[in-house]
């Protein structure tokens, strides 16, 4: 008679918290995700479930709420540890919590009195959600290291099939077809993820992955082609995300690359320029991603001893001669151009005398056999002091 009218009364509340976590984690690796598991907390309270994860940058809710927005903001200021005030409409909450770290929280909203045991199932809730944490945290960790390993041989080698390149970058959600900017970038803060996030949120389709190093390390990105492949647009939103990334460190961009198999080109490209805004001891006034060193920059990345053969024709003597008498051919020869080749302007920016100066163009004619004063050999001193300027982080010290 006892057992008739246990069986009267039901499942007892530990036999339905039992199953509906069972359903909750079923739902999960199904790949309902944190919706599903909030409907089945939902159908157990009797009110509307949002659950709201900041680690990783998602939300949801079982049916209609107010503001989202304002729960984002609430559970992402308590998970740091800062108080907030509870928005309204939120009956109850329960932390999602991996020791003591918080890492989002499970709210019952509604104006009435929660139901009894509500709480129980809000519980739950929030233990399915450390498996659907767990399960996006190991994802994209496999995810990072097939970005990590394809951005990595890219950098290193030059033999890879350009229809493996391609397939291989639509799998990680990046097309490639009609070519792509290639970024690097040394950091200076601690936030990686926070700069991986901005690349991808910035530019669509962007393949980018943090790589260890010294420091907090560098972050490499394949920005592919907007505008239906135009390089020109594809450079302005690469120049635009690079600006914006300079708070973090500094950056690198690279010329346009149509062809996949030139893509290993273009990560060295931006390794390029990267190090030469990092270490050249030589002020560089104008824009490096534009103009004669873009093409000095392709041609270091493809022929390196091209442009090295170059510097060493032009003005490798002057660098030399400065460096063994502790004079300022360079400097001087530098300001000559950039003022038009006017002797009062130049001396007036280096504080010389205009005898001084012309005395000084006159020892550049002597080293490198190339007289300023003539068009033709200016324009190849202005292409060694370029080159120089690229190249001269690479130099022996």
């Amino acid at each position: 008679m006892e057992a008739q009218s246990a069986r009267d009364r039901g499942p007892s509340v530990v036999e339905r918290v039992r199953g509906v976590h069972l359903r909750m984690v079923d739902a999960v690796l199904g790949g309902d995700g944190l919706e599903g598991v909030a409907a089945l907390a939902a159908g157990e309270t009797g009110g509307v479930v949002a659950i709201v994860v900041p680690r990783l940058g998602a939300a949801a809710a079982s049916g209609p709420v107010t503001d989202l927005a304002a729960l984002r903001r609430y559970v992402s200021e308590r998970s740091r540890g800062r108080t907030a005030a509870v928005p309204p409409g939120v009956a109850a909450e329960v932390p999602i919590a991996s020791g003591d770290e918080k890492l989002g929280a499970v709210l019952l909203i509604g104006d009435d009195e929660p139901v009894a045991d509500a709480l129980e199932f809000l519980h739950v809730a929030a233990v399915a959600c450390l498996t659907e944490v767990a399960v996006e945290e190991a994802r994209l960790e496999v995810e990072q290291n097939l970005r990590g390993s394809f951005l990595e041989e890219l950098r290193g080698r030059d033999d890879l099939d350009a229809d493996d390149v391609l397939r291989r970058a639509a799998r990680l959600g990046c097309d490639l077809s009609r070519g792509a900017v290639a970024l690097c970038a040394e950091l200076s803060s601690d936030r990686p993820r926070h700069v991986v996030a901005t690349i991808a949120g910035e530019h669509p389709g962007a393949l980018a992955q943090h790589m260890e190093g010294g420091g907090s390390g560098r972050v490499y990105a394949l920005l592919p082609a907007v505008g239906g492949g135009d390089a020109t647009a594809t450079l302005a939103a690469a120049r635009r995300l690079a600006a914006r990334l300079q708070r973090h460190g500094t950056v690198g961009v690279s010329s346009f690359y149509a062809e996949v198999s030139d893509l290993g080109r273009a990560i060295q490209e931006a390794e390029l320029v990267l190090d030469v805004l990092r270490r050249s001891d030589v002020p560089i006034a104008e824009d490096i991603g534009t103009g004669t060193y873009r093409l000095l920059f392709r041609v270091l990345a493809s022929h390196p001893e091209e442009v090295r053969s170059f510097y060493e024709d032009t003005v490798a003597p002057l660098v030399a001669y400065d460096a063994q008498y502790s004079t300022d051919l360079v400097g001087t020869l530098s300001a000559y151009l950039e003022r038009n080749c006017n002797m009062n302007a130049t001396a007036s920016a280096i504080y010389a005398h205009r005898h001084t100066v012309a005395y000084r163009l006159e020892r550049v004619k002597e080293l490198t056999g190339l007289d300023p004063l003539l068009s033709e050999d200016r324009e190849r001193l202005g292409l060694g002091l370029k080159a120089y300027r690229i190249i001269a982080p690479r130099l022996p010290r």
